[in-house]
């Protein structure tokens, strides 16, 4: 049994000016929620000085974050949900898009993996 998916989102080559407005990636990140099947619960954005942004935004599946860095074209995202009703694949679509991306890396990771087996810390 997995509880939760968890998809870490490189991306890369985006359109710099995008990568700067919070108010445009708010904006892009919610539509993004919402088209995914995610539901919203409340969000947190910031600006940082000079320029970059991180963001986050609860939804009732888990959640949903970003981090800029404009200088270099980067956006580094991730999206961990609890389920299978939120579709990761179409946020990381959106996204891409959204920002102009010219590559995604992806890797998505099992959460929460349930066992009867006795796991170790090493």
């Amino acid at each position: 049994m997995i509880l939760g998916h968890h998809t870490l989102i490189e991306l890369h080559g985006c359109d710099d000016a995008k990568l700067r407005e919070v108010a445009g990636i708010r904006a892009l990140m919610l539509d993004a929620v919402q088209q995914s099947g995610g539901t919203y619960v409340t969000d947190v954005f910031h600006h940082f000085s000079p320029h970059g942004v991180s963001g986050v935004i609860v939804i009732a599946e888990s959640h949903v974050t970003i981090h800029t860095w404009p200088e270099h074209g980067y956006a580094a995202a991730d999206v961990f949900t609890c389920g299978d009703s939120f579709h990761h694949e179409l946020f990381v679509k959106m996204m891409c898009d959204g920002l102009c991306a010219q590559r995604a890396d992806t890797k998505t990771l099992e959460r929460g993996r349930l066992s009867s087996e006795t796991f170790s810390n090493s």
